[in-house]
């Protein structure tokens, strides 16, 4: 178990990280700093975000709001998709509750009240009537079961992907049964780190979207306003991610 806690503000943060269980090797603790270092966005220096925004009305408050913001991303490929997978065509809260009921039912036991992300090779152990049992409709189970068996092979590996192109991680993502744009997409910004790219066909983030423009008095339409930021639009849907998460009282503070 790795627990992680930021003591000190935007401008001196520090991370203080436990790691527990039982007989821990030397080794695990190399392994450790490099998830959370992709997990956290650690080593992501956004120093020319803040200089290229700076003077942008619109942006620049935003980004000043969440001063600090590094973006996350999944661990493994499997997960992301496994992710993008459940919330298709749901609520964010609706679809990891589904996902939580997946983990909780194939992860080991490790204790405490979040049960890890599931592998590949247990999700395969799981039937197509289990997984529908669990909340997934037919089709995303066939895709699960799907990706697992391809994850489980060594297709979904991270360095198989990272040299590629924008354009050619959506050829390959998309020949996977029920993996379309978004979900490529989802890859690319969550899994990939590519922060220009902002999910188009996420109705929630251009919904997001249309409500920061309109508090901004403008009226045009989100996607052509993409284009404004087309560099760090990624960021940008970072950002309005936390501004949502705010607005409805998730972060404990005071809506934007």
């Amino acid at each position: 178990m790795v627990a992680v806690t930021q003591t000190g503000g935007p401008d001196a943060p520090r991370l203080t990280v436990e790691l527990g269980g039982g007989r821990i090797p030397s080794s695990v603790e190399a392994t450790v700093i490099g998830a959370l270092t992709r997990l956290l966005g650690l080593e992501l220096d956004l120093t020319d975000f803040y200089s290229r925004i700076g003077a942008d009305p619109i942006l620049a408050p935003l980004a000043q709001r969440y001063r600090g913001l590094k973006p996350p991303r999944f661990p493994t490929l499997f997960e992301c998709l496994l992710n993008a997978v459940a919330c298709q065509q749901l609520s964010l809260a609706a679809g990891l509750s589904v996902l939580s009921r997946l983990s909780k039912a194939v992860a080991p036991a490790v204790g405490g009240p979040h049960p890890p992300p599931p592998d590949p090779r247990d999700v395969l152990e799981v039937p197509a009537a289990a997984l529908r049992a669990l909340g997934f409709s037919h089709r995303k189970a066939r895709t699960i079961l799907e990706l697992a068996r391809a994850a489980a092979g060594g297709e979904l590996d991270l360095g198989r992907f990272e040299p590629l192109g924008d354009d050619e991680v959506v050829r390959a993502l998309v020949r996977y049964p029920g993996i379309g744009r978004w979900s490529a997409d989802y890859v690319l910004l969550r899994g990939l780190g590519r922060l220009h790219v902002f999910p188009q066909a996420d109705i929630g983030a251009l919904g997001g979207l249309r409500r920061f423009l309109a508090d901004a008095g403008l009226t045009e339409d989100p996607v052509a306003a993409l284009a404004r930021w087309r560099e760090d639009a990624g960021l940008l849907y970072f950002h309005l991610l936390l501004r949502g998460l705010e607005q409805r009282g998730a972060l404990g503070g005071e809506a934007a």
